[in-house]
């Protein structure tokens, strides 16, 4: 394991993505995941407002993040998301704050243009998309990834074919990659 990764509330709402990297997350462990509570505030409101979801399946996703993550989520003064400010949205802060507090190294986000490269590496940071991110891991472990999503495949009944299908929207780059992976096996 390398990487401390805040997952942004953009790339844990949608669930293909979502699943796709916390099981990268899960033993044996590709990187260390970080989030906090506002970060996981805005990801439930998201479920609910712009994906429908009810107030029951909201709180069944974060409780089960919280459980099988009880080391990711962080806490951290509010005085300390006010004070990064060359981050130019104040909605952005926490996210900042958060990687600060949980000694992260990077922040997977899908709003790489809301966190200035300036601005975040003053704190050791560096922002991915999870294109980016996703890319990156496959290439450090390929097999542990196509395992991986083979399993997450697996608890739909599915091959893992169904799960780069779900993924390909949003993450393009890795899903083309793991197609040639396996090509290639």
């Amino acid at each position: 394991m390398s990487d401390v990764a805040v997952l942004d509330a953009c790339v844990l709402v949608p669930m293909p993505l979502c699943d796709t990297l916390l099981r990268l997350a899960e033993e044996p462990v590709m990187y260390r995941p970080v989030w906090s509570e506002r970060i996981l505030l805005e990801m439930g409101n998201a479920l609910e407002k712009k994906l429908r979801r009810t107030a029951f399946q909201r709180e069944r996703r974060v409780l089960a993040m919280r459980g099988a993550f009880p080391e990711a989520e962080v806490s951290f003064p509010e005085d300390l998301a006010k004070a990064v400010t060359c981050i130019p949205d104040l909605n952005d802060r926490h996210v900042v704050a958060a990687a600060i507090f949980g000694s992260a190294d990077l922040i997977v986000t899908l709003n790489k243009k809301h966190f200035p490269a300036n601005c975040i590496e003053q704190y050791g940071l560096v922002c991915q998309t999870p294109d980016e991110f996703l890319v990156q891991q496959f290439y450090l472990a390929p097999e542990l990834v196509l395992e991986k999503l083979d399993l997450q495949a697996a608890t739909l009944g599915q091959e893992r074919s169904f799960i780069v299908q779900q993924l390909r929207k949003m993450v393009p780059s890795f899903a083309g990659l793991v197609e040639k992976g396996v090509a290639g096996e």
